[in-house]
Order: C-alpha cells, then sequence, then structure tokens
C-alpha cells in the first residue's frame, strides 16, 4: 500500500513538472514571438515590388559566398513578417524597415528614382554592392532617404554623373561608390556637373568615404583636412590631379588612406611630429616626390605602406626599422639612392617587400635574412653588388624571390633554393654572378617552379632539375652560353602547363633529332628563339601561340601554310633568316589577331598577300618586308588596317605610283619605300591632313619626279611640336592573355636605316620623339620648300642626289633638334645661310657638288665639319676649305652684257662661274654658256655647271 501510494505521488510530480515544463516553453514562445518587430504592410509591398524588378542572374555577382537573399521574401508561410527576411533589419520599438542589406545577391536589372526603394523612408543603411544594375544612374531621389548613414553602391555597375543629391545626406558616416567599372576596367561614375568640393561640403559627419575608380577630376579641397571623424580615405584612380593638402595626414582618427593611382597628383609627406593612427598608407603610382622624412618613424601603428611608382628620392630612412607592425612594404619604381637600411631587419612581421627599380646601391643586407615571413622579396632592376648572400637562404617561407638586373657576382649554388619548400617564382638574371648545381636528390618536398627566370646567369647548358618539374609556366634561359641541340627530354618538361619559353641569344644549333612535328608545350604563348644558330625548317608551334620569334637564325625553307590557322598569333617575326618562296597568301586570315608581321632580311619573293580585310577588327600595327625580293604594288587592302602605325618594305622590287591612300591610315607613323621601283609626280593630298601622325618618311632610292611634296609637308602635324617629356620608343605594344593568371606587355620596337654621306647606319630601336624625312636619290626638282621650317621637331632631312634648284631656305634653320642634315649632289645656288649656325645638335652636315657660293658660316657646329661637307661648290670658301674668301677676285662684267647687278651679287658670281666654265670646256664653250646665263640664270646652265664640275653629264 505504502509503496503504491508512493509512485502515485512520483508519478503525479513528474506530470506536474511536465505541465510546468510545457508551460514554460509556450510562454518563452510567447515572449519570443512578442518580442519580433511587426512589420508594416506598407513597407512589406514596397519590398516585394523592388524584389519583382530584378532577375536572379548568377554572373551579377563576383563574392565567393552571394546568394540570393530575396528568395527568402515570400507573403505566406512562416515569413510573412519582412522583418524575418534576409537581409532586411526592422527597428526594435517601430518596426519601420531601417536597413536594407542586399548585398552579393546576384541582382540584375535597372533602377531608378519611381523605385518603391526609395518609400522606405526610415532607412538608415542601403547595402547594394556587387550586383549588376545594367548601368542605370544612381536615382536622385537618394534624397528621400534622409536618414541614411550607410550607404554602399560599389561594385554595381552604376553608370553617369555622381547626383549632388548625395550632398543632401548629412547623416551619412560612410559613402562607397567604389569599383563602378565595365569589363575592360573603365570608370563608370563621374563627377562633371559638380566637383568634389561641392558634394563633401555637407557630409561632415563622414567616417568613411570610398570613391575609389570614380572620375573625380578635380583636386582635393582643404577642408576635407576638417573632417575629423574619418578613419578611411579612399581615392584610387580618380583621376585628381593638383597638390593633396598636408593636413589630411594629421587628421586623428584617420586609419586608411589611399589616393594610389591618380598619375596627375603631387604632394610631399610632411614631417610627422606626433603620433597618427594610420595603418594604412597608400601612395602607388602618383607623382608623389621629395623624401621619406625621418619622423616617419612616428606612424609606428603602419602595417602597410606603399609608395610605388612615385617621384621620391634620397635615400631610404633607417627610420623605417622602427615600424615594427609593417606586412606590407613597397619602395619600387622611385630614386632611391643609397643603401638599403640594415635596420630593416626588425620588421619581424614584414610579409612584402619591394625595392625593385630604384638606384640602390651597396650589398644586400645579411640581415634581410632575418625576415623568416617573407613571402615576397623584389630587389630587383638595382644596383647591389658584392657576392650573392647566403643568408637568403633562411627565408623558407618565401613564394616570389627576385634579384635579377643587378651586379651581384661571385660564384652561386643553385641548390639553396631547394630548400624552399613554397617558392614558386624565382628570378635571378641579369647578374654577374655564375650559377652552378650540384648533384642532389630532387624529391616531391622540392620546389615546384612556375616562374624561373635564369637570363645571363653563364650557363653552359639545360639545367638537368628542369627534368622534374610539370607545373612550370615562366622559363626564360635567355642571354647564356648555352649551345648545341635543344635536349630531347626539354620535349616532356611541363608539356600542360608552360605557356611562356624564351631561350634567345644563346648558342643553339637546333632540336634534338626526333623534334615533334609539333611542339609539345600546348598551352604555350610566347616562344623567343631569336639570335641564336638554328637551322631547319621553322618548327611548328602549338595553335595557343600568341608569340613566335625566332628571328637571327639560319633557318631555311618555306613558311608553312600551317601558319595561317593560328588564329591567336599577335606577333610574327621571322627576320634575318635564310627562308624563301613566296608569303602565304592566307596570311590574310591573320589579321584580326596579327599585329606584328616582322619578315625582314630573308629571300621571300613574289607579290605582297592581301593582308586586312575590310571589317573593323584588323589589328596589324607593324609589317615589315624588308630587305627580301618581293615585287608588284602594295596591296590596296593596307586601307584597311586602321591599327597600323608602320610600314617598312624598303629593299625589295615594289613599283607603282607613290600610294597616297595610305594617307586615310589614322595612326600611321612610320612608312619606309626606301630602294624600290615607285615612280611618277607625288600630287596633292585628296583630303586635308593626310599623313597627319607620319614621323618618320623614307622615300629615297626610287624614281619619283616632279617638285617636293609640300602639301604633303604641310599635314605632317606630328613633325611640328617637339615632345622631349617622356624618353619613350616607337613600339607596337599591347596586352597578351597569358593564361588565367597573368598578362603579357609585350612590344615590338621599329627600327630604320638611315644613309649619310653613303654610309647606311641601322637605328634600332627609335625614339617616340624622332622625326626623319629621307626623300634623297630620286629626280625631284624645283625649290626646297619654305615649309620645311615648321617641323620642329626634324632630327634629320635628307634630300640628296636630286634635281633641287634654288636657295637653301633660311627657315631650316628654325630646325633646332636638327642632327642630320644633307643636300648634297643639287643644283642649290647661293649662299649658305647663317641661320644654320643656330642648329646646336647638328652633327652630320653635308652640302657637296652644288653651285654654292661665298663664305661658309664660321663657330659652332661648323667648326666640326671637314672638307668633304663642302666640296664640290667652286664658289664657297672659308674654313674647312684651303681657299680663304679674301683670295677670290671677282671682275664685274658690264651692265650691257649682264643685266643689272641685283642685291645678292649674282652677277659677280656668274662672271666667276662664266669665267671657270671657260678656262674648263674651251673658249667658244664659255661664250655659249656666258650668253645662256643671262637669260636662264637659275636653269639649265646651272644645272650643265654643276654637272661639268662632277664629271657628270648625264
Amino acid at each position: 500500500m505504502g509503496l503504491s501510494i508512493l509512485c502515485f505521488v512520483l508519478l503525479s510530480w513528474c506530470l506536474f513538472l511536465k505541465l510546468l515544463l510545457f508551460e514554460i516553453v509556450v510562454v518563452a514562445d510567447s515572449s519570443a514571438f512578442n518580442l519580433q518587430p511587426f512589420c508594416h504592410d506598407d513597407e512589406r509591398s514596397a519590398l516585394m515590388k523592388f524584389k519583382n524588378s530584378f532577375v536572379i542572374d548568377k554572373h551579377a555577382s563576383s563574392y565567393e559566398g552571394a546568394y540570393a537573399k530575396i528568395l527568402s521574401w515570400k507573403y505566406e508561410g512562416e515569413n510573412t513578417s519582412c522583418c524575418l527576411w534576409d537581409g532586411i533589419q526592422c527597428d526594435e520599438d517601430s518596426g519601420h524597415v531601417i536597413g536594407l542589406d542586399l548585398s552579393s545577391s546576384f541582382l540584375s536589372g535597372s533602377i531608378n528614382s519611381t523605385s518603391t526603394l526609395f518609400s522606405l523612408i526610415h532607412l538608415q543603411t542601403l547595402n547594394l554592392a556587387d550586383n549588376h544594375f545594367n548601368y542605370s544612374r544612381i536615382p536622385p531621389a537618394i534624397k528621400q532617404l534622409s536618414g541614411l548613414t550607410y550607404l554602399n553602391l560599389s561594385n554595381s555597375a552604376f553608370f553617369g554623373q555622381v547626383p549632388y543629391e548625395i550632398s543632401k545626406l548629412p547623416n551619412l558616416f560612410t559613402l562607397d561608390l567604389s569599383f563602378n567599372s565595365d569589363f575592360f576596367g573603365e570608370k563608370l561614375l563621374y563627377l562633371k556637373n559638380h566637383d568634389l568640393k561641392s558634394l563633401m561640403r555637407n557630409l561632415t559627419s563622414l567616417e568613411i568615404l570610398d570613391l575609389s575608380y570614380v572620375d573625380i577630376s578635380s583636386t582635393i579641397p582643404d577642408f576635407l583636412a576638417n573632417f575629423s571623424s574619418l578613419t578611411s580615405l579612399l581615392l584610387e584612380d580618380c583621376e585628381l590631379y593638383g597638390e593633396f593638402p598636408k593636413k589630411i595626414f594629421q587628421l586623428p582618427n584617420l586609419q586608411n588612406l589611399n589616393v594610389g593611382s591618380n598619375k596627375n597628383l603631387t604632394g610631399y609627406l610632411p614631417e610627422f611630429h606626433e603620433k597618427t593612427s594610420l595603418t594604412r598608407l597608400i601612395l602607388a603610382d602618383t607623382r608623389f616626390s621629395g623624401s621619406l622624412p625621418f619622423s616617419i618613424e612616428k606612424l609606428d601603428l603602419l602595417e602597410v605602406f606603399d609608395v610605388k611608382e612615385c617621384n621620391f628620392s634620397s635615400i631610404i630612412p633607417s627610420s623605417l626599422g622602427k615600424l615594427s607592425q609593417l606586412t606590407f612594404l613597397n619602395l619600387g619604381m622611385n630614386n632611391f639612392s643609397g643603401y638599403i637600411p640594415s635596420s630593416l631587419h626588425n620588421l619581424t612581421q614584414l610579409t612584402v617587400l619591394y625595392v625593385s627599380f630604384n638606384q640602390i646601391t651597396g650589398p644586400i643586407p645579411p640581415s634581410l635574412g632575418n625576415l623568416t615571413k617573407l613571402t615576397v622579396l623584389e630587389l630587383s632592376h638595382n644596383q647591389l653588388h658584392g657576392p650573392f648572400p647566403e643568408s637568403l637562404s633562411k627565408l623558407i617561407n618565401i613564394k616570389y624571390f627576385n634579384l635579377g638586373v643587378n651586379n651581384l657576382g661571385g660564384i652561386v649554388s643553385f641548390n639553396m633554393f631547394f630548400n624552399m619548400k613554397n617558392l614558386t617564382s624565382l628570378q635571378l638574371g641579369s647578374n654577374n654572378f655564375s650559377l652552378v648545381f650540384q648533384k642532389t636528390n630532387i624529391n616531391e618536398t622540392s620546389p615546384k617552379f612556375k616562374l624561373l627566370g635564369l637570363s645571363s646567369c653563364n650557363l653552359y647548358e639545360f639545367p638537368d632539375f628542369l627534368k622534374h618539374q610539370n607545373e612550370l609556366e615562366w622559363l626564360q634561359l635567355s642571354g647564356n652560353k648555352i649551345d648545341g641541340q635543344i635536349p630531347k627530354w626539354m620535349w616532356n618538361t611541363s608539356v600542360d602547363t608552360l605557356v611562356v619559353l624564351k631561350i634567345a641569344n644563346n648558342f643553339l644549333t637546333g632540336f634534338h633529332y626526333e623534334q615533334p612535328a609539333v611542339l609539345p608545350w600546348v598551352n604555350l604563348g610566347i616562344l623567343e628563339l631569336s639570335s641564336n644558330m638554328l637551322q631547319g625548317s621553322l618548327p611548328i608551334p602549338p595553335p595557343s601561340v600568341k608569340e613566335y620569334n625566332i628571328s637571327g637564325n639560319m633557318m631555311t625553307g618555306k613558311i608553312p601554310h600551317v601558319f595561317c590557322n593560328m588564329s591567336y598569333l599577335y606577333i610574327l617575326d621571322l627576320s634575318n633568316n635564310n627562308m624563301d618562296g613566296m608569303i602565304p597568301q592566307c596570311f590574310r586570315n591573320l589579321s584580326s589577331s596579327l599585329s606584328v608581321l616582322c619578315l625582314r632580311n630573308n629571300s621571300f619573293h613574289g607579290i605582297i598577300p592581301q593582308t586586312c580585310s575590310g571589317n573593323a577588327s584588323n589589328n596589324l600595327m607593324l609589317i615589315d618586308l624588308s630587305y627580301n625580293r618581293l615585287h608588284g604594288q602594295l596591296p590596296r587592302s593596307l586601307s584597311n588596317c586602321m591599327m597600323l602605325e608602320g610600314i617598312v618594305v624598303s629593299n625589295n622590287r615594289l613599283n607603282g605610283v607613290f600610294p597616297s591612300w595610305l594617307g586615310s591610315l589614322p595612326k600611321l607613323k612610320l612608312l619606309t619605300l626606301r630602294k624600290n621601283e615607285f615612280y611618277g609626280a607625288i600630287g596633292k593630298p585628296e583630303k586635308d591632313l593626310e599623313f597627319s601622325n607620319l614621323q618618320v618618311i623614307d622615300l629615297s632610292y626610287n624614281k619619283f619626279s616632279g617638285e617636293l611634296p609640300s602639301q604633303y609637308i604641310f599635314s605632317w602635324n606630328s613633325m611640328k611640336v617637339i615632345n622631349s617629356s617622356d624618353f619613350t620608343y616607337m613600339i607596337a605594344e599591347f596586352r597578351i592573355p597569358v593564361s588565367k593568371d597573368f598578362w603579357l606587355i609585350p612590344n615590338h620596337r621599329y627600327s630604320i636605316t638611315i644613309a649619310s654621306k653613303g654610309v647606311e647606319i641601322h637605328y634600332g630601336p627609335i625614339q617616340d620623339i624622332y622625326a626623319f624625312v629621307d626623300l634623297s636619290s630620286n629626280r625631284f626638282e624645283g625649290k626646297i620648300p619654305e615649309l620645311f621650317g615648321n617641323l620642329k621637331a626634324l632630327r634629320s632631312l635628307n634630300l640628296s642626289n636630286n634635281m633641287l634648284s634654288g636657295h637653301i631656305p633660311s627657315s631650316l634653320g628654325d630646325l633646332t633638334m636638327l642632327e642630320s642634315l644633307d643636300l648634297s649632289q643639287n643644283n642649290l645656288s647661293g649662299n649658305i645661310p647663317q641661320q644654320l649656325k643656330q642648329l646646336g645638335f647638328l652633327a652630320r652636315f653635308n652640302v657637296s657638288h652644288n653651285n654654292l657660293t661665298g663664305p661658309i658660316p664660321q663657330g659652332k657646329q661648323f667648326n666640326t665639319f671637314d672638307n668633304s661637307s663642302f666640296e664640290g661648290n667652286l664658289g664657297l670658301c672659308g674654313d674647312p676649305l684651303s681657299r680663304k674668301c679674301g683670295d677670290l677676285q671677282f671682275s664685274p662684267a658690264p651692265t650691257s652684257t649682264f643685266g643689272q647687278v641685283d642685291d645678292s651679287g649674282f652677277l659677280s658670281v656668274l662672271d666667276w662661274k662664266f669665267a671657270v666654265a671657260g678656262f674648263m670646256s674651251g673658249l667658244v664653250v664659255g661664250v655659249v654658256l656666258g650668253n645662256a646665263m643671262i637669260t636662264k640664270r637659275h636653269g639649265l646652265l646651272e644645272k650643265m655647271l654643276s654637272r661639268i664640275s662632277r664629271g657628270r653629264w648625264d
């Protein structure tokens, strides 16, 4: 009985506890439900309409964690309250929607001021980043959301003017409009109707401002230095200009400052008298200059310091070594000099160190080996010398290592790099040391290189360890002393991954006897085998090839037709070989991809194939077919090659009249028709400003006739402007996608051959500021146009060996950049203009074998020219000729015989020429010539005298 009562009591107690627990759960559930803010119907409706204005597109967002948040927005089921929807935040008290975060939500579609988004007037935070709004404008209705404190519209394909209405959101703490750009990186947002100053004036509460990649095109307003709340100021690549306000560096809360990639933004780093909050300072690719202040040590919280590609100079201050929090330091591409401070060994948190492209001297401090967290070390393109520091072998975490293009010497054991297990990129080329390879066991833990640059390392053979590399993407062995054949085992090295193979400038004689029909690297994009001793037929690259350069070898045979199917080919250079046959007519198929076609100095014959079809995708920039045996005419289809910058077909057997139809090519800089069989007069251009970008024209050694083409000279605008600000070269340059990870920007430098005093000089490369005109060895006649004096950028002018008459224009004295002037072998008369003394750069001068008279200008450059510059002008006198001007006695002729004496003293000159002609050809000839001089004083007699003086009667 007692036991039964006990059981009953226990059972009752359990039921009570169960009921109590259920009640607690129900009450808790009810409380939880009651704590959820209610959703206003009008806001829920507005959100649904906003949702329905877009489609879901998986390509609209780039973030890996993106997902379609709006798919959780539904009227029925458990999520009827919009406050429970993904990306929505409601106020706990009022239930109004105060936050909308649809970043990375695959949204695709347009948005405008009628959108129901702008009826959510209680919004405080709005984030639509990383979507695609179809290049629509940021709606001015944004001003209706006057309570916004956070606005993020970055990377969402908005286009057009940034609305001024954003300036009417005074509560903003964060404004982010960054990275609205298209697939090619072109900026989509801009400030044109108002500047940064008017946009920012009222946003004084800002803490974060990110307008990176917005085209602002203005200065940075000084009053930003009063925005004391700013923690991040991000204005990367905004087309900013002017001087950066120094006081912004002193903002008390500023942690992140990035104004990089504004190429016209100038500025200086101030002296830092107090510690700052800066953790990231990025000034890369601007025109900041001066020195790094020693007081930079005050920035002791700095983690990232990037001043790559600025104009900083002087030494690297040792105080940098006190910034112990630094993880990223980039000083590359400046003008720093002196040593690398040994104090940098204190930067034990450093993972990335760039000091490349400066003027750093001295050895590499051995203490850099203490920076064991380094993953990137870039010290290339400096003047470092001394032995290679073995202490760098301690960098066991290094991934990218570049010491190329320095003066390091000694003998370096390559085996030290086998201990760097994470090393994937190693560049040691262009130093003075010799690499040696000890025999060692290559195992699975040895580094697998992706990029290996060993150019000019005194190698005599292919490094044996390459047999075991199967992940190489880039291999450069150029400029060594490797001879013989390419070994057979190379055909099995990284066959699936190799994209770039450069073995130029060695002594290679050929390929292994089992050379495959097609080179085995299936993804090969760049093949450079130039300047070796290779023989035989061309090796066939895979269809993926983009640059094929085998120039400067001894290749023979014809161009295989398989090259016509290489639809990705950008550069084809077979120059300076022994190849023959015809250029395949199917090369016209390549004009949509091919940018450089260089077949110079072979034995190709036949006609030039049609190269460009009429479509807009022609990319040909340079065609060089010089020094071959081609005949026929230039193909008229070249006028369709709208990207053409250079046409070089000299030293062939081409014929036809001057190809004036080339004048419509908008980018043509270089035209060389030298030593062919072109003929006829060069008439007037069909349109104004034809050949307006031409900088180099060579029509020499043809059969052109008539007057010099003064109408074309008037159009040569690019020869009229002197631009010496940039030391660049005339090149065909473009971007080549090599693989999914990187692009190459290869270039092909243009070259020309210049003749002066019978000597040919090969110019390669040509400076981009170079202007050159050679119309010599033709049948041009008449006067030299004064218009030549307008071509201020001319460096060389050659009009020799024609039938030009009249005086030398004094306007040639205006060509202050002129280095070479050749007017020899003509029928020019009169004096040498004294204005030519102004030509301070003139190094080569030739007026020999003309009918010039009077004193030779003295002083300056004229003191450097010898007799050969003036010979064959019997009327010239003065140094360097032995004939002194005072020795010439002229007897004035009777007025009745020779007419009136003009201001130039013409009769005295004719009198002298009469005497010379009579002496040389006999009295009767002299009398006849004398009468002819009276009637035609600038005509046939002048030519006859010239030819007598040269012994030439043709």
